[in-house]
């Protein structure tokens, strides 16, 4: 199991828009709509690094409304 943090910078006036539809995913565990240099942070839980790998590729990149991300991944 692999669990991620991913801090989004999205577009002003989207983050609720953006975490609903982001909690509709299995895998997204919680989104924090918070307030400093990002606007979410999105915790996930994937089997494995493909399966993030897929999801940031397949699924975050293409919500037009975040503009940037960083994605920490839990050592513990």
């Amino acid at each position: 199991m692999v669990i991620a943090y991913i801090m989004a910078i999205v577009k002003p006036g989207k983050e609720r828009n953006i975490a609903s539809k982001l909690l509709k995913y299995d895998i997204v565990k919680d989104v924090s709509i918070v307030s400093g240099e990002y606007d979410l942070i999105i915790k996930l839980e994937v089997p494995d690094m493909s399966s993030l790998r897929s999801f940031l590729t397949e699924h975050l990149r293409k919500l037009r409304d975040i503009e940037k991300t960083s994605t920490m991944i839990s050592m513990d």
